[in-house]
């Protein structure tokens, strides 16, 4: 008789990173889906807003692991609804962690780069946080949250994701830029910003993997091995897709939009000793995403 699976609930797996992530755990845990309905969609009807909500979710699951996608990631969005943001972001956050927490179901929580100001080159997990938006302020507060659970808690912070989303209705980097670029326009992107960015596939790989390590614990930083501007990853993804001449260099920040860190290089020492899974470079981050079978 072959031993049960790892029960694993991801909140949020209709979202970008969610979607991948409950695809690739199938095979080694019996995954649970949670989202804010509608009813009719396969899983568990959960609003991370709501305690009451994310308490039945847990009792009809009974996970042993858990993944919290679910958020508001729209930086701009954040920077004009902060009560929408922080309910969401910050108390959402510290409802699964309580939920987990009384569950005794170990939690990995995605948190963001933008928890720091981007003023250094190079971000440890030991550095402390410094957020210059809403979006990074609610992500550091439920940091805190998720981490006071103890040792058995995980937090990952990503600097940018990437990829084609599976399906509509996600905020996808990729999907919003060929878009944009099918319909014939011509897009700015920041020369002065720098991240190290990580696909979809891979930050799927990687977490599952700490969840199954027993011995992984605290902040670990997810990300390419080499750090490059949000202008020179355009003109990458921009030939690739056929669109080369359709990218020119935003020279400085837009007024009225919330603030972003100049660099949220992300370093990834404490994730290479621990996994069994190459650090790729940014190269191998751009060609998974336009063959997500690699």
């Amino acid at each position: 008789m072959s031993p049960e699976k790892p029960r694993l609930l991801v909140i949020g797996s209709r979202g970008f990173l969610g979607s991948y992530a409950a695809q690739a755990a199938k095979q080694e845990f019996e995954v649970s889906e949670g989202n804010r309905g509608p009813t009719g969609h396969p899983g568990v009807v959960i609003d991370v807003r709501d305690i009451d909500s994310v308490n039945a979710a847990f009792r009809a699951v009974h996970p042993d692991l858990v993944l919290l996608c679910s958020a508001i990631s729209d930086i701009d969005r954040c920077e004009l609804f902060p009560e929408e943001a922080k309910a969401v972001n910050f108390r959402g956050a510290e409802h699964v962690a309580h939920a987990s927490a009384r569950s005794n179901a170990r939690l990995l929580f995605i948190s963001t780069g933008a928890v720091f100001d981007g003023r250094k080159h190079g971000y440890t997990e030991d550095d402390p946080v410094s957020p210059v938006s809403v979006y990074g302020e609610t992500k550091a507060m439920a940091e805190k949250s998720v981490l006071a659970l103890g040792s058995s808690a995980i937090v990952v912070r990503i600097a940018l994701a990437i990829g084609f989303a599976p399906h509509s209705g996600t905020n996808s980097l990729l999907d919003g830029l060929k878009k944009k670029w099918a319909s014939g326009q011509v897009v700015a992107l920041p020369v002065h910003e720098q991240r190290n960015p990580i696909d979809a596939v891979a930050a799927a790989r990687f977490m599952l993997e700490l969840l199954e390590k027993k011995d992984a614990c605290g902040i670990f930083h997810l990300g390419c091995a080499d750090p490059i501007t949000r202008y020179d990853l355009g003109l990458k993804l921009a030939s690739r897709m056929g669109y080369l001449g359709q990218v020119e260099p935003q020279l400085a920040p837009i007024p009225g939009r919330a603030p972003r860190g100049l660099d949220h290089y992300l370093l990834t020492d404490k994730l290479r000793s621990m996994s069994a899974i190459p650090i790729p470079t940014c190269e191998q981050v751009i060609e998974r995403c336009f063959n997500v079978a690699a």
